[in-house]
């Protein structure tokens, strides 16, 4: 593999980087702490919709979320969740409701994680992805899997608790695992999904099944997906990916033979790439980059040595 200039290797992943925030837990089931946090004057409050939060640019050239003073915040038809604090003492909490609220502020805009973690600092990244991630689960587990009936927010909305059987639910993440694999002539496989656009090529990806490790699961995954079987796997890092719940391991994986055969219902194409064939691919369009945010960009940058280009072409 080759190895990245220090600059390129010290770059975090997308929403991985140190934010400064302290969740707090055990102030969760506090509720006089809880109450008297959110009627600080310091507490800053944003609103989560359907994934979504108001992002707004600074004068600085910067993005952040929009946020308000517990007292400004609108609290009608709403869930509240704390978040955590920051070095400074600031509570953090979300709303969440069903639709964002108006702003005079022209400038401000609704944006959704994909967007928004590419542009907010490591602070408000980590607030919103917490954030979008309760969101979710709050709205789709909003009764109890062991008898049925509606269960109630608790814990600042980090559990949902089921009065009629005492039964505690807590927030989900699904693990699944995202893998670069290389072959014995050091070439990437990379693949395009059957919904993708012609040319939009990443690593391969998937769940992690009930009863198997990580490491079976890469395995698994590759094989049925393209045919290949693997005979390496070296774990890299790891990324949350609320998009709804997952979490993503990530893996440089070795390749036991180089023959292709994709799947079809999952991958429509995969195809293995040398740096050189890769660097011509994406200057003639051929190949568009994976997104930005992904930790796919960056197993693919540790193998091709320097970071992918931009959107639009730009280094």
């Amino acid at each position: 593999m080759s190895t990245f200039d220090n600059a390129t290797a010290d770059r975090p992943i997308g929403l991985t980087a140190p934010s400064g925030i302290d969740r707090a837990a055990h102030h969760r089931l506090d509720e006089a702490w809880l109450a008297a946090a959110w009627s600080h004057p310091t507490t800053r409050v944003f609103v989560v919709s359907g994934g979504q939060a108001l992002i707004d640019d600074t004068p600085e050239g910067g993005t952040e979320l929009l946020m308000t003073p517990s007292f400004e915040a609108p609290l009608t038809e709403t869930h509240r969740y704390f978040l955590g604090t920051d070095e400074k003492g600031v509570r953090y909490f979300a709303l969440q409701k069903d639709s964002l609220p108006g702003r005079m502020d022209q400038s401000a805009r609704p944006a959704g994680l994909r967007e928004a973690g590419m542009l907010l600092g490591p602070r408000d990244g980590a607030l919103m992805a917490h954030a979008v991630a309760l969101e979710n689960w709050q709205r789709l587990h909003r009764f109890c899997s062991r008898c049925g009936e509606r269960t109630v927010i608790a814990a600042a909305g980090h559990i949902r608790r089921c009065q009629a059987c005492g039964a505690e639910h807590y927030p989900r993440t699904d693990p699944a695992v995202i893998m670069l694999v290389t072959d014995d002539q050091d070439r990437a496989l990379l693949g395009r999904q059957v919904h993708w656009p012609e040319g939009r090529f990443s690593t391969l990806a998937g769940f992690v099944e009930p009863g198997e490790s990580i490491e079976q699961a890469v395995a698994r995954e590759v094989f049925e997906e393209a045919g290949v079987t693997v005979a390496e796997v070296e774990y890299v890092a790891s990324q949350p990916w609320p998009f709804p719940s997952s979490l993503m391991l990530g893996f440089m994986a070795r390749a036991g033979a180089s023959e292709i055969n994709v799947d079809g219902e999952e991958i429509e194409e995969a195809r293995w790439f040398s740096r050189e064939e890769l660097t011509a691919a994406f200057a003639s369009g051929e190949i568009l980059p994976p997104f930005g945010l992904s930790i796919a960009a960056r197993l693919i940058e540790i193998w091709y040595g320097k970071p992918l280009p931009k959107p639009g072409g730009a280094a």
